[in-house]
């Protein structure tokens, strides 16, 4: 991976972690929301890519939130 992939999947893990005590729902929509609100388009771009790439090292949270984030 490179250097960028290596900090949005680093970034995104750390926010699944964060949510990974709240019930997979919750944990999920938390996750999908801070992307939304917080993550600038380019970053969201990255993360949809990392997705697609089926990237082994993101957290499933991130995945299913990433799937369901609006465009």
């Amino acid at each position: 991976m490179s250097g960028s992939a290596d900090k949005i999947t680093r970034m995104a893990n750390q926010i699944a972690s964060f949510f990974a005590a709240y019930p997979k729902e919750e944990a999920v929509a938390g996750v999908r929301k801070h992307i939304k609100d917080f993550w600038e388009p380019r970053m969201k771009d990255q993360i949809r890519a990392q997705v697609a790439a089926k990237n082994a090292e993101l957290s499933p949270l991130v995945v299913e939130a990433v799937e369901t984030l609006p465009r």
